[in-house]
């Protein structure tokens, strides 16, 4: 019976956002692609299993579209309606979300693709596959797991093991630690000068597009820990969704470290098929298809100026590593850097400003404001002591302690090798880490308010 415990957990988990439509939605989701998985399994003709897959994901993409972009869509009605004088009155449904919704549809399609393929058989029960969808640790954020991976996880006996539970409840702490002690610090100095873009030029929007950097990350691969430390107490292992991302060397790199789970879903299921279908072309198709998956990745982020400059920008900085890839050996022989620890540290400084400069628009309220940021960047600085002295010098000394720790902590390797170096230290050592981050928790916490950044995505 323990499907039906972590099932009814994971429900009322998600019931608990007040928005009974939710889980409409995601037991629609669950019966649509179980029916059409099982369907899948039953037909034989390639055509007909053809025409059933593509109808099965269709139904799940109208429900994401519907739900995630609805207001977009009334809002661009009450514009067409006023722009021709027409007098009638429609309103967005104001109180719609769609927090978990992207997550569970993906991983909904890549079932359905995978049963397809016969990479994956059908799930026959039910109660099983409901729960691999909506697997409350996992279901507001990711990571986005695989049927191969969840579904034979979520069918083993319990049986209490002891590393699990510690690693599990440290790996929470240290997500609770980044999320509400440094993300939403960090926030806090992103968040004045973001809100109030044109008050500031110069160093003041340098300073808040790295920590923006900081934030998100932090913010998105704390949740990520909670969701896998929560994970253990139940013996099950979900992706590892983040591996020191901004340590990466290449653009290419970086999606291999960041939002892992996403990055193979748009890799296995947009890019690779575009590539094949554009293989004809050859370095331009593979280009042109990089540019359209982090296109369509943009798109997903949001339907805004903002965040389709962003998902391009990166599908540009990828596919102009299609053609300079072939020459790059050379350079770097050339100028006696091949292998050198000076190019891996120029490499990683490079992608982390070309990352940062895609952040800016990811996170401004408007293109304007991205521009404003970009064009008044090198100009004199202007609101910096302002912006300092609000925060107050002492906020400022914790925000970069504790940045600089979380960072010496993640340079180290994974937190599962730091976790195994904690556990090989004597017990007074060790239960002296899991108080010092306990009480580091309750006393520096940042009350905000903020939910999680990829809440909205």
């Amino acid at each position: 019976m323990r499907w039906c415990v972590l099932l009814f957990a994971s429900l009322l988990f998600y019931a608990e956002l007040n928005a009974p439509y939710l889980l409409v939605v995601l037991i629609l989701v669950a019966f649509i692609t179980y029916g059409f998985g099982i369907w899948l399994d039953q037909v034989e003709t390639e055509k007909a299993r053809k025409n059933i897959l593509w109808i099965g994901i269709a139904s799940n993409l109208v429900i994401l579209i519907v739900m995630k972009y609805q207001t977009l869509v009334v809002e661009s009605i009450i514009q067409l309606i006023t722009f021709n004088s027409i007098k009638y009155q429609i309103q967005p449904i104001k109180t719609l979300v769609t927090i978990g919704i992207s997550y569970y549809v993906f991983q909904a399609i890549s079932y359905l693709i995978d049963v397809y393929l016969e990479i994956e058989k059908p799930e026959r029960h039910i109660g099983y596959f409901v729960l691999y969808l909506s697997f409350f640790p996992k279901l507001l954020q990711g990571p986005i797991e695989r049927s191969s991976e969840l579904l034979p996880q979520l069918r083993e006996k319990y049986k209490f093991d002891y590393n699990n539970t510690r690693y599990g409840m440290l790996l929470f702490a240290w997500g609770l630690f980044k999320k509400i002690v440094i993300a939403d610090r960090v926030g806090i100095y992103v968040d004045t000068v973001y809100n109030n873009i044109t008050y500031f030029s110069g160093t003041p929007l340098l300073y808040a597009t790295y920590l923006y950097a900081i934030q998100i990350y932090m913010d998105f691969s704390g949740y990520t820990d909670m969701a896998l430390g929560s994970a253990y107490l139940f013996n099950i292992k979900l992706t590892q969704n983040f591996n020191s991302p901004y340590f990466a060397t290449s653009v290419a790199d970086f999606w291999r470290r960041w939002h892992i789970s996403f990055s193979r879903w748009i890799l296995d299921y947009i890019f690779k098929p575009l590539q094949m279908k554009w293989r004809y072309l050859n370095k331009f198709g593979t280009a042109s298809a990089l540019i359209v998956t982090f296109l369509i990745s943009g798109i997903w982020h949001g339907a805004s100026a903002g965040f389709i400059i962003w998902g391009v920008l990166h599908g540009i900085f990828l596919a102009s590593s299609v053609y300079y890839k072939p020459f790059q050996k050379k350079i770097h022989k050339a100028l006696g850097l091949e292998r050198t620890n000076t190019l891996k540290y120029w490499q990683m400084f490079a992608t982390f400003n070309f990352i940062c400069f895609a952040w800016i628009f990811f996170r401004s309220n408007t293109t304007s404001d991205a521009l404003y940021l970009i064009t008044h960047v090198a100009d004199n600085s202007k609101g910096l002591g302002e912006l300092l002295s609000a925060q107050g010098s002492t906020e400022l000394i914790l925000t970069f302690v504790f940045v600089a720790a979380a960072i010496i902590v993640e340079s180290i390797g994974s937190i599962s090798t730091v976790a195994e170096k904690i556990y090989e230290k004597p017990i007074w050592v060790r239960w002296t880490v899991y108080y010092t981050l306990m009480i580091i928790i309750i006393l520096f916490h940042v009350e905000t308010g903020k939910s999680f950044a990829y809440f909205q995505f």
